[in-house]
Formats: C-alpha cells, structure tokens, sequence
C-alpha cells in the first residue's frame, strides 16, 4: 500500500531540479551564481517592506525569502521561479495578525501548505491556470489600491496616536482630516524613492532603483539625522538570526476560525505562483509542472511559518529578474535564498536604519506594477459580462474583503464555465414531419435519409445538468409522435449523474408511449456510465449501435417487423 501511495505521489511531484542538473555544467552554474546574487539583491528591500506592511516584524519576511525561497526553487515545478514574501499577501496576512495574532497567522500558513498539496496531488494545478482573466485582474488590481492606500501614513510621515482605520473609505478620511501632521522630510524621502526606483532603469538595468533608493535614503536619514521614522525607532532591534522551529498549540475550535482565511492563502498562492510560472515559460519558452509547484508551494508554506516567517509563493517581479539576469535552473533560487541568509546573519541588524517612509516608497512602486491598470482599462472594451465581473471582483476586494472576493471569484470562475459550456451544448431534434416526405442529415458529406416515423436527437457537448433542460425542450418541439427514436452521443465527451437520469426518465417516458430507443456512437466513457446505470439493459443491447448507419438501419428494421405484426 505504501509503495502505491509513493509511486501515484511520484507521477505527481518531480521536481524541475532534479531534471536540470542532469546536464548541469560550470557554464550553468556561472550564469544561476550572478542572477543568485543579483535577485537576492533585489528581494532584500522587498522582503523587509512586505513583511512590516504584513502587520509582522521585519526578520519575518526575510526568514520568509531564506526558507519559502530556497524550498519552493528546490522543490518547484519550474526552472527560474523565485518563491517568497509578495504583495498580494500582504491584505489577508495583515487582518489575520489583527484579528488572531501571530500564533492564528501560523496555523492558518500551515493549514494553507495543506492545502496546496492536496491541490497538487489532485492534479488541480491545470484547472487553477484557468481562472478567467478579468477576476485575475480584479484580484490584483483591488490588492493593489488596498496597498497604497495602506502605505500613505508612513509615506506621509504622520505620527498620530490613533490608529488607521482598516476599511478603505474610513481610511481615506483618516488621512484627509490629518494632513496637517503630515512629516515633509517623510514626504520627500518617499517621492524620492519613487522618483528614484522609476527613472534608475534609464541608467543601469541590472541594478534595482529601489536598492538605489533605499540606500541614498537610509545614508540621508543617518548622516543628516533627518527627523523621520526609521525600522529601529518602531520595532527596536531587529534580530538578525534564524529563530528555533516553534509550532503553536493546535484545537479544533482554531482550524474552523481559520480555515476561510487559510484557503484564502491557498488560492492567492496558487494562482500568483502559477501565473509566474506561465510568465516564465513565455520568457524562456519552458514548460512548469503546474502540479509540482503546488506541492512545492505548498511544502514552502508549512517549513516556512515554523521558523517564524509568513506566507510565501512565486512572485512575478523577482522571476523575471532572474530571467533577464541569466537564471537558468532553479539553482538560482537556492542562492538567492543563501545570498539573503547571509545579508540577515551578517548585515541583518543594520536594517534597522532604513527609513520607514523609504520602504513606503517602495511598496508604492509594487502597487504601481500590480495594479495592471492597462490591463484593467483594456478589459472595458470587452463584453459587459467581463466589465462586470471585473468591476464586481474589484470592489469586493477594495470596500469588503479579500476573502470575500476570492469565494466570491471562485464562484464565479465557476458559474462562467458553466454558462460558456452550456451556450457550447445542445440538443437538437431531426424528425420526418412531411407525410410523403423523408428528413435528412449530413454526415460527412453524405447525405443519410432518416425513415418516416423515426426521430433522431443528436446531443452535442458535455451531457450534464446545465442542459437536462434543453433535453426536455427539445421532446416538445414534435409535434409527430415516432415509433423510433435515434439517440445521437458522438459528440458527448462525458454524462454526470443528473444527465444519466435525464436521459434514464426520457428513455422510460419513450418506452411507456411504446417507443423503442436506438443509442447511436456513444464514446467509451459515456458507454461505460450508462452501461453501470441500467441504461442498456432497459432498451436492450441490440439496441445500441457503433454509428448513425447502424441506427438508422436497425431503425428500419424495426419498422418492418411492426409492419408485420
């Protein structure tokens, strides 16, 4: 039993590392050693800002891209996927610390790693890809306001006693009827540090604005003593270790408080690694284990909160860093999480000096390139089914609540699919309705005449309850009663339950009025179904044919031997 759960798990997970170094040569190596570095680099301020725009201490995003970071290259499905911290966690992460604290923020990681592994092991990483486009954009559009609305009272330097408000608006008049204390040096620090991070690009790609920035501004703030908040002067010292593994107690009573905001982290953290991943292999032209990277994501996240670190997934700014850099396998990430394990033990402590209105800065810059307002704006010349779904997703993020919006997404990812199969599927009825005349359909180019007094109902896509209802719709449309009906399949890829029973009533009302039932090509799996349902042994296996001639012949057949009785 233990050797087959290993071996369905080993179908699932292989990770892309153990492909890559098969061939792996010092050349490899060379080019994994510089993006390493560069993207360690780059997810140092990053790291830090998402952490303390988390509600948490500033180690833990750094714990975060050390361990999540090293895991999810080491254990992913993608060649030059960079795992860490990222922006879109940081609106569900913030109101789980507020609302159970620390300790509830753990549980519900670990719960979400669950969470990706069962994903993964049932193969559910190819469905997720398919999120429909305008809730994506809603997504990280709306996370993307929430951040920048959240950051504006470091980025304004206000020092007040009372607390921001959570909600959007309430938050927005907080800091209208307190612009009066809004700091000036604060102000300008977190203009240069945008200014900084967007025209820095223009004179040297390699290395990030926003390390630039945070560098000129941190050296400002501790030579000139600039009266602004800095790490050190909020959080104290910062402890620039990996702490022990520590995992809180566990009741049943917490996992049911937990588990919406969980499932949450999950989903955000599937669709973001798995987004990155597709971004990567339109990069580099590779292909990601969709499944892989789930369990790997998923791995990441129950190691990660046990050494204090919050959630982590693949983020899309840091990838495609490693990309431009020459990141080639998924060694790039393990020394990217070394190089930033290294900046903690060694250089940890003096990110106490970086200024707080400079990490605001920065988070803008992140809400800027989330927003994906052309994206947004594109979206409008679309159907007025998108527009709405987009704004919908949008707002529920912004005014509600992530969690809301994600269900509420999901729902209707779901409800979209369904509709688009339902316009895709139909049940349409030929039928001899002229006296002295025979109906015809095409069939390959050849013309097949249906006899007088058989109809023929061919089904076209998924045989389900979406469209149990056109099945009914289309028996009303004759007006003839037949002696025959031809029941058409070829086109049904699969039939649920509720489609077997349908079609299980519509057979026996058929059979009642003295109507013989002729199955024509059903494929193997829907045979199979109605074989195990009693389909067959009510209308007789003779009665089940491989094609439309078959039928149509069989159905002739019928009529004759009537004609003789």
């Amino acid at each position: 039993m233990t050797e087959l759960i290993l071996t369905k798990i080993s179908q699932v997970f292989h990770p892309k590392i153990l492909t890559t170094l098969k061939n792996y040569n010092r050349k490899l190596f060379f080019s994994d050693l510089i993006a390493g570095i560069i993207v360690g680099v780059v997810a140092l301020p990053l790291a830090i800002a998402f952490a303390i725009a988390s509600g948490v201490s500033p180690e833990k995003g750094l714990i975060t891209a050390v361990i999540g970071g090293f895991l999810i290259s080491a254990l992913g499905g993608s060649k030059v996927q960079i795992g860490g911290p990222t922006g879109a966690f940081i609106v569900i992460v913030y109101g789980i610390v507020q609302q159970f604290g620390v300790e509830g923020l753990i549980i519900a990681t670990i719960m979400a790693g669950l969470m990706l592994i069962a994903m993964g092991l049932l193969r559910l990483g190819t469905i997720i890809k398919f999120m429909p486009y305008p809730i994506v954009v809603g997504f990280t559009s709306g996370i993307a306001v929430i951040i920048f609305s959240s950051q504006m009272k470091d980025f304004l330097g206000m020092k007040v006693e009372a607390s921001v408000p959570a909600e959007f608006v309430e938050k927005w008049m907080f800091y209208f009827k307190h612009f009066d204390v809004v700091n000036w040096y604060a102000l300008g620090i977190g203009v240069f540090t945008v200014l900084v991070s967007v025209w820095w690009p223009k004179i040297n790609k390699k290395i990030p604005g926003t390390l630039i920035a945070l560098i000129l501004t941190t050296l400002a703030v501790t030579f000139f003593h600039f009266p602004v908040e800095t790490i050190g002067s909020r959080f104290g010292i910062i402890n620039a270790s990996i702490p022990s593994p520590s995992i809180p107690f566990v009741n049943f009573q917490t996992i049911k408080l937990l588990i919406a905001p969980a499932f949450t982290i999950a989903m955000l953290g599937a669709i973001e690694s798995l987004l990155a991943a597709m971004v990567a292999d339109g990069a580099t032209g590779g292909r990601h284990r969709s499944n892989t990277e789930l369990i790997g994501q998923g791995i990441a996240n129950i190691v990660t909160p046990i050494f204090g670190g919050i959630p982590a997934t693949g983020a899309i700014a840091r990838t495609m860093t490693n990309i431009r850099n020459g990141g080639k396998t998924p060694v790039a990430g393990v020394i990217h999480a070394v190089v930033l394990l290294l900046i903690l033990l060694f250089f940890g402590k003096l990110a106490r000096l970086i200024p707080m209105a400079t990490l605001a800065g920065i988070l803008v810059i992140v809400a800027y390139n989330m927003s994906e307002w052309r994206s947004f704006k594109g979206l409008f010349k679309n159907s007025k089914s998108d527009i709405s779904v987009l704004l919908t997703t949008f707002f529920l993020t912004v005014l509600i609540d992530l969690t809301i919006a994600i269900q509420f997404g999901l729902l209707l990812a779901v409800l979209l699919f369904l509709k688009r199969v339902i316009e895709t599927s139909d049940v349409s009825v030929i039928n001899m309705e002229v006296e002295n005349e025979n109906a015809e359909i095409t069939e390959s180019g050849e013309h097949l005449t249906i006899p007088k007094y058989v109809e023929v109902f061919e089904v076209n896509g998924p045989f389900f309850f979406g469209i149990a209802n056109k099945f009914e719709e289309a028996e009303k449309q004759t007006t003839r009663k037949p002696k025959v009906r031809i029941i058409r399949l070829r086109r049904v890829p699969f039939i649920d339950s509720t489609g077997l029973a349908n079609l299980m009533n519509f057979v026996q009302r058929s059979l009642n009025q003295n109507v013989t039932i002729i199955f024509s090509g059903p494929v193997k799996q829907v045979y199979d179904a109605m074989e195990k349902n009693g389909l067959f042994e009510l209308v007789g296996k003779e009665n089940i044919c491989e094609d439309i001639h078959c039928a149509i012949k069989k159905a002739e057949q019928i009529l004759e031997n009537r004609k003789k009785k």
